[in-house]
């Protein structure tokens, strides 16, 4: 395998006029435009279209994480505005017991103004369920702060619901409004911990899931918990000289069953399931080669994929079955592991056959990941067919799919 490290992030522009960025989705999910790739072959028709154009029987992964309200907003007595934006929970780390907190927890945070509040505590009052109650705020070491507040009946989950703001992509160069609440989430969103959708999954409606029932196309859910590294930019000239974001993963037993059956083969909704379904092959190796590995030994690295020797096998199975083999060893029906794995040309795809995303930002990782996966610079005949097909592009615009 090629090592991307020598990448020039110069080779992945292209020219994104404002005015194709979309600022609001479509009223109906599905009448999304969506570009068919496959095999070299460009066409379009609409999103709702999607599930005839599956292979009858396959499996389709797709990320339940659900976007919390994140960014709260506070004042100081001199007047001056403190944004607190919640990234990753830090105590608890446990993502379900930290919205089951009652009465203090902390997060790691970016803090917007951050040079108007160095020490000393915040407050605000905030209404939970017809109870007024006072919400704190203190700056800890590094990202960390600490919320605490005096309710011991009132959890986290019911504050950031009663005071948080939803976290829609700075590029939209615009405020959060009431109508984001439901179209920045997909329709099957479940569990609460992102920072920003999983947007390939935004065009999905329960017709279309329905009509993909219909055709025997098996559905797993995974949860990725979306950080806000997915706006992170690439600064640096060559690839090597960027940090991947690491997000946490939530990978239930039935899911890499679900891959044996069919292969260890299925169609991706998103490059966050990419991110993930791809991390397990790596997993699976680590644990082939460690059988006792802990839940934090199996976390991915960013370049692992790049150092591990590479061999011609072409199945994904035993490493899905070393996988399985170790839920069984810890009595557990589920992973939980983080992953920092970043996919650029050179990558080999091991689970992912079929791809359903959005169009991505110029010069962005998600534009590397999508390189990788239809090979060579054919990212660009894509992107330049969706531009002069007045194609919508970034989180709400419209989708494609991908078949290399």
């Amino acid at each position: 395998m090629r090592n991307p490290k020598d990448i020039q992030i110069a080779d992945f522009a292209y020219e994104l006029p404002d005015e194709r960025i979309a600022k609001y989705p479509l009223a109906e999910r599905d009448s999304s435009k969506l570009l068919i790739y496959d095999h070299g072959t460009i066409t379009h028709r609409h999103f709702r279209d999607l599930p005839e154009l599956l292979p009858e029987g396959s499996l389709m992964v797709m990320n339940n994480t659900r976007v919390i309200q994140a960014r709260l907003h506070f004042r100081k007595d001199t007047g001056a505005l403190i944004e607190v934006f919640c990234l990753e929970p830090a105590e608890p780390h446990d993502y379900v017991l930290m919205f089951q907190q009652t009465e203090a927890c902390t997060w790691h945070c970016l803090v917007g103004n951050a040079k108007k509040w160095k020490v000393g505590a915040l407050e605000r009052e905030i209404v939970v369920e017809g109870k007024t109650l006072t919400l704190s705020v203190e700056r800890g070491e590094e990202d960390l702060v600490h919320f605490s507040w005096n309710d011991s009946t009132v959890t986290w989950a019911q504050v950031l619901d009663a005071c948080g703001e939803l976290p829609i992509p700075p590029y939209l160069n615009r405020a959060t409004e009431a109508s984001d609440l439901k179209t920045y989430q997909t329709v099957y969103s479940k569990v609460k911990g992102s920072v920003a959708a999983p947007t390939a999954g935004l065009h999905f409606t329960p017709a279309v899931l329905e009509a993909i029932d219909r055709r025997g196309i098996e559905r797993a859910e995974l949860t990725l918990h979306v950080g806000a590294g997915t706006f992170k930019p690439v600064k640096s000239e060559r690839i090597e000289g960027h940090e991947m974001h690491s997000e946490w993963i939530y990978v239930p037993r039935r899911v890499v069953e679900a891959l044996i059956r069919h292969n260890g083969e299925c169609t991706a909704v998103g490059t966050t399931s990419v991110r993930t379904l791809e991390s397990l092959y790596y997993i699976g190796k680590k644990i082939m080669a460690h059988p006792d590995a802990t839940e934090d030994q199996l976390r991915v690295g960013q370049w692992e994929p790049y150092e591990a020797e590479e061999t011609d096998e072409q199945s994904s199975l035993p490493q899905l079955r070393a996988i399985i083999d170790w839920m069984d060893r810890n009595h557990t029906n589920a992973l939980h592991t983080s992953t920092q794995i970043i996919i650029a040309p050179g990558y080999r795809y091991h689970i992912v056959r079929r791809m359903i995303t959005n169009f991505h930002q110029p010069q962005s990782t998600l534009l590397l990941l999508v390189s990788a996966f239809v090979g060579g610079d054919r990212w660009k005949e894509i992107y330049r067919y969706a531009l002069d097909h007045d194609f919508r592009f970034l989180s709400y615009g419209d989708s494609s799919l991908l078949i290399p």
